[in-house]
């Protein structure tokens, strides 16, 4: 194939397209030319980000001369599937997946090809801009006027200067939302120098939860892939694989074969698109996954079908597993696990198919079929949970509880199972320490702001008190100044105010921050209170950078490049900002940032990088020297050298070691643990850190397990927002297949396809009914409504559907911008194109792993407008 020349890390110059006018900025020159200043403009509003009659970056005549595949990554959901862009003439034009990848094998989803509306989007930022409005709020148009690159750093850099001056780096925020594995150059590496602990990632309102169930029974804070080419059976636990999730790509080319050798059952209130293709649908009442999944290891137990071979068995053979009768623990002998007896005892025993039919909606007879069904397809069985099963006040155990059928039936780590993640051999960027000075040391000791590893907010990643974040409640602590205010906030790639629940908390915590700088490549919610706005790459087609994903029986690590020159006045968010800072702050006298941004040298000729560009590139090389320098190979796919990794665009990892992990399991026991020693032990340690008791603790982060219960895998009764005598629906909140991390709004092809996702509409925001809710209330097809939590309201379109179970409102996330761009919104900056769920979702947690809560967690009343 024939592959791009590059200069000094950067893509060989491509003629770059001319830039529209548009009503509130001209820009003149080439990049980093200087931009209009404000009075030549009229002082222009933010709403001019989408002006009508704005055009999409013009179109360069096609030439007779053939384009050329170039090898890049999607990150348009957490696949991060390798990719291929067809360029010519200088102009991406398509989108496929990169053939020599192991993990998506060549094949793309929906989702990338939005990439292309997203690049030559007309309403992306073009040009650092500032805010001329001083007050800040959702009815406060910021007034931004263009400025130059320049002013902009300087504004900024001039900021964290006042902080370390007044030595009150703690007083700087630095939030992230999705990143590539260039992400710690500015999230760790930076804000260490600068001096404050308050990095803050989306992690916990992306799918925490679903690493719990995992960690705390096999020692895997992860996610898993799945052998879906070896599986006999699959369980999806709110999952749909087809749509979101990890893999997308992978699981569209490869479901249709799996459900050749294999039965797949889905569980969820409403006919997802890998429900409408199931075996099985059962639509169980919302927040009620915990009660089956713990019916299900009943059945399990109780017709003998778990995997002897890992699980162990009864000394005499007999099975002993009888409904409501307790065991003898010293009866069993285990294998690779620990503690079974003393979950049935504890839990299981009473759990029988006609307890979970009260609770789940679904009927004893069908729970039996598939416990069994489950069973005896082991160990080559999966159970497969994602965020509509556990990112709900109490998902913790219901994570544990379905994650526990993988140990029952031996599936964990084995053929036709549940697969941690293969081994790959990149490398982190160079230690900051001996770049932390005495006022930084001292500014990063104070305590974050999210207010994670207190009491009520435990989030034990890998079992560590505070050891995850809890995104969310950092709005609390800014409002609240606890532990402390914050004055200076940057943030890249996130736009919290929309995707995090209760959203009207973050409009006003963003308008108590004195100064905000946002890192965007379009005008968002969060823009519309930022104080400066900076312009960056788009990551399919303008950014040197690489993820790692896995799947399929393997890793990849795959790389991010520029195929095209930027199409406007751009640079990297996580790396060519950082190193501009970087100078800027020097300038000031404090130049530790960028001598740490100097150790960052090219691997194959030893030179420190020399300006952002240089930068930017020798960091892509030196993290991934290791996959590309035959010299350092470790395992995986070998490379002749850098251009060759390049040119190729991914490493594949080597195949998956099955079984090896089988007594090595990273808990407390080196067991798979239905009893929860590594549970125990990190619930001890928060109650002792607060000095209290673990059933204090359970009690104040609202579970309701007390003594043993704790720390095994159990049914709670969910918890709901909301009475159902006022709100009598049950609020189900789903993802699309055309979402784009929620940024696809803006493109046209997203508004004029939305009906590809079961129950939905072109053009429009539906909330799905089922058509018996919907004629009790006088509901019908088409009715613009309001929906009503406790905690807000939005406005939508009413859409009567039987793939909604009774009792249960359903709506696409997605829909609801007010500030995202022309087509996102019905009028960009006042009206909101149909309703943003997070508008009525409230703020609360799965407290133990740092999770929001989106599933199931509140409830609704209708009101026709």
């Amino acid at each position: 194939m024939k592959t791009q020349e590059v200069k000094n890390g950067v893509a060989s110059a491509i003629p770059k397209m001319s830039m529209p006018r548009r009503t509130f900025l001209k820009v003149v020159g080439a990049a980093g030319g200087a931009v209009a200043v404000a009075s030549q403009v009229g002082m222009p509003q933010l709403r001019a980000f989408a002006a009508t009659g704005a055009t999409a970056a013009p179109a360069m005549p096609l030439q007779s001369a053939a384009g050329e595949w170039l090898p890049t990554t999607c990150q348009g959901c957490t696949s991060w599937c390798a990719a291929q862009i067809y360029v010519t003439d200088g102009r991406a034009v398509k989108v496929r997946g990169n053939p020599n990848s192991m993990v998506n094998g060549g094949t793309s989803c929906p989702k990338s090809h939005l990439g292309l509306q997203q690049v030559y989007d007309p309403d992306r930022v073009k040009t650092p801009m500032k805010r001329t409005n001083p007050n800040k709020g959702r009815d406060e148009d910021p007034q931004f006027v263009p400025i130059t690159w320049d002013e902009a750093l300087d504004t900024i850099a001039g900021k964290i200067m006042e902080l370390r001056d007044n030595n009150e780096t703690h007083k700087y925020m630095l939030m992230r939302g999705r990143y590539s594995y260039m992400r710690d150059i500015i999230y760790d590496r930076m804000t260490k120098i600068i001096g404050s602990p308050n990095n803050i990632s989306h992690s916990a309102l992306c799918a925490e939860a679903d690493k719990f169930g995992p960690y705390f029974t096999e020692g895997l804070w992860d996610y898993r892939q799945y052998d879906v080419e070896n599986t006999r059976y699959i369980i999806l636990w709110g999952t749909d694989p087809l749509s979101s999730n990890r893999q997308v790509s992978y699981y569209l080319s490869a479901w249709g074969d799996m459900q050749d050798h294999a039965q797949v059952v889905v569980v969820d209130p409403r006919l997802s698109t890998t429900a409408a293709k199931a075996n099985i649908w059962l639509p169980i009442k919302p927040g009620q996954d915990g009660a089956l999944a713990v019916a299900l290891a009943h059945v399990i137990l109780t017709e003998g079908l778990w995997n002897r071979e890992f699980v162990g068995d009864f000394a005499d053979g007999v099975n002993q597993f009888v409904a409501g009768e307790e065991v003898d623990e010293a009866a069993f002998e285990s294998n690779f696990t620990h503690g079974l007896v003393s979950w049935w005892n504890l839990e299981l025993k009473d759990k029988t198919p006609e307890w979970a039919a009260e609770k789940t909606g679904l009927a004893a007879d069908q729970i039996l079929k598939v416990g069994i069904g489950y069973g005896k397809a082991a160990p080559q069985a999966i159970s497969w949970t994602s965020r509509g099963i556990h990112m709900q006040p109490r998902g913790a155990y219901a994570s544990m509880a379905a994650h526990a059928l993988n140990g029952l039936v031996g599936a964990v780590d084995n053929v036709g199972g549940t697969l941690k993640a293969n081994k790959e051999y990149t490398q982190s960027f160079p230690a900051p320490d001996d770049f932390i000075d005495e006022i930084a040391a001292e500014g990063k000791s104070h305590k974050k702001i999210d207010q994670r590893g207190t009491k009520a907010f435990p989030a034990l990643n890998k079992g560590k008190s505070g050891g995850g974040v809890v995104t969310n409640n950092a709005a609390d602590g800014i409002l609240n100044e606890d532990p402390n205010e914050i004055k200076v906030a940057i943030a890249y790639m996130n736009n919290f105010t929309f995707s995090a629940p209760q959203t009207e908390r973050w409009y006003r915590a963003l308008s108590k921050i004195p100064f905000v700088a946002h890192i965007t490549t379009n005008a968002s919610e969060f823009t519309w209170f930022a104080d400066i706005v900076l312009p960056s790459t788009q990551h399919m087609f303008e950014k040197w950078g690489w993820v790692k994903s896995h799947g399929n029986g393997h890793r990849h690590v795959t790389l991010l490049q520029p195929v095209i020159e930027p199409v406007w006045d751009v640079y990297t968010d996580e790396t060519e900002i950082p190193w501009l800072l970087a100078e800027k702050l020097a300038e000031r006298g404090f130049d530790n940032l960028l001598r740490h941004y100097q150790e960052y040298k090219d691997p194959e000729t030893g030179a420190a990088p020399t300006n952002e560009k240089e930068f930017a590139f020798n960091a892509v090389k030196y993290s991934t020297q290791k996959l590309w320098d035959p010299d350092q190979h470790e395992g995986g796919d070998s490379f002749e050298g850098w251009e060759d990794f390049r040119s190729t665009g991914v490493w594949n990892s080597d195949p998956y070691p099955y079984r090896k992990r089988w007594g090595a399991f990273g808990t407390v026991t080196d067991q798979f643990e239905f009893y929860s020693e590594t549970l125990k032990e990190a619930l001890g340690k928060h109650a002792e850190k607060h000095e209290t008791d673990i059933d204090d603790i359970l009690e104040t982060c609202n579970y309701l397990a007390r003594g043993e219960m704790a720390f095994v895998p159990h049914y709670e009764e969910p918890y709901m927002w909301g009475d159902e005598a006022e709100y009598p629906f049950v609020f189900v909140d789903h993802r699309s297949k055309l979402n784009r991390e929620g940024r696809s709004a803006n493109c046209l092809w997203y508004q004029e396809l939305r009906d590809v996702d079961p129950g939905d509409e072109a053009w429009d925001d539906v909330a799905k009914f089922n058509p018996l809710d919907a004629e009790k209330i006088g509901i019908q097809n088409g009715d613009k409504i309001k929906l009503i939590s406790p905690t807000g309201e939005l406005e939508c379109t009413a859409k009567l559907w039987e793939g909604v179970r009774p009792g249960a409102i359903a709506k696409t996330f997605g829909q609801g911008h007010w500030a995202y761009g022309q087509v996102a919104a019905e009028e960009f900056g006042v009206k909101a194109r149909g309703g943003n769920n997070n508008d009525i979702i409230p703020a609360d947690y799965d407290r133990l792993s740092g999770s929001s809560a989106f599933s199931s967690t509140t409830r609704v009343k209708v009101e026709k407008l």
